[in-house]
């Protein structure tokens, strides 16, 4: 059964670092992206990042450029999100995607290009 898990989440202070690590339970099924997607408390759901399967480039949202690096380990099967400079709007439930790369491009209807969601992990920074 093809999966997702996702761990690394934590309670955090402003400026600290946290890596998520998104486990999947068989590479060669992934479709061309994996990425990360976050929801906090009566906000909409953000795309954050992704690596594509096919050459390796990657996408990040502006509001965490320059602060989170995506990378994987095939040999481990592994997507990391290492995510330095936490701020306070950075808390939020990130969620594990694999799908078509048009996934993080869209305001609306994500879920039609995501095959598979992680169950989430907790991000909490404070102030």
């Amino acid at each position: 059964e093809l999966n997702l898990v996702e761990s690394g989440g934590g309670l955090v202070q402003t400026g600290g670092s946290l890596r998520l690590s998104c486990v999947v339970s068989d590479f060669t099924f992934i479709e061309t992206a994996i990425g990360w997607f976050r929801q906090a408390p009566g906000k909409e759901r953000e795309a954050v990042s992704y690596i594509s399967m096919k050459d390796r480039s990657t996408y990040y949202a502006d509001s965490v450029k320059g602060r989170f690096t995506i990378s994987s380990d095939s040999a481990k099967s592994t997507v990391y999100l290492r995510m330095n400079s936490l701020k306070p709007e950075d808390t939020a439930v990130y969620y594990c995607a694999a799908g078509h790369i048009d996934a993080w491009h869209r305001k609306r209807d994500i879920d039609a290009y995501v095959g598979l969601w992680g169950q989430g992990t907790q991000v909490t920074v404070s102030s």
